[in-house]
């Protein structure tokens, strides 16, 4: 009798461990795929992030590469005043590529009204970049252009109520006119002309100033 209940008591034991080890067994296999999933989660995440850096490096790369060369397009004005004046001032061009101007500039940055022109153009004595589009632009185009400028500095972004091409991108003296966003030649112009030779008084604040 006492052998028969120990045998049991044996097969039990044999029972009970088996169980245990499919159990383990069960949550190996569940850890694994756990594991497994959210390395496949942070792998997909390090490949998206590495081709957004490596996109941008190429972008760049080659905005820096047209901006070397001469950007086609491009008209130059010169003998252009640049007294300070509280008085209106009428400009030849429009959006204005220089002349005399207020003696506050405006603050680079992205606005989605008009800016005053008097103080844009300080900015741009300042070495900053303006880009500026029709009101009237489709909103796809607006969103473009506000990812191309970014957060760079001595950029200004603003609709402008008097120009004749949709987009038009102005530094002293210089002036770019395009159809879309996505005309590459809006990057070259950024990266040649912001602070760039053409700039009057380089190395002045685009800060500090007014934001209408």
């Amino acid at each position: 009798m006492n052998k028969k209940r120990a045998q049991q008591n044996s097969d039990r034991q044999a029972r009970l461990a088996a169980i245990q080890a499919q159990q383990r067994a069960s949550e190996r296999k569940r850890s694994a795929l756990i594991f497994g999933g959210i390395g496949a989660v942070i792998l997909a995440i390090i490949i998206a992030v590495t081709l957004v850096i490596v996109n941008q490096v190429q972008a760049n790369n080659a905005a820096k590469e047209a901006a070397a060369k001469p950007i086609e397009g491009v008209a130059t004005f010169e003998d252009l005043g640049r007294e300070h004046t509280d008085e209106e001032v009428t400009y030849e061009q429009s959006p204005p590529v220089g002349g005399d101007h207020s003696p506050i500039w405006l603050n680079c940055g992205v606005y989605t009204e008009t800016v005053p022109d008097t103080n844009a153009v300080h900015s741009l004595e300042h070495g900053a970049v303006w880009i500026s589009y029709q009101p009237d632009l489709a909103q796809a185009e607006i969103d473009a252009l506000t990812d191309l400028v970014g957060s760079r500095s001595y950029v200004v972004l603003s609709p402008h109520a008097d120009q004749e091409s949709p987009i038009a991108a102005t530094a002293w003296g210089l002036q770019l006119e395009v159809d879309s966003a996505d005309d590459p030649r809006l990057a070259a112009f950024m990266e040649k002309y912001i602070q760039g030779e053409q700039t009057p008084e380089p190395g002045a604040s685009c800060s500090g100033g007014i934001t209408p």
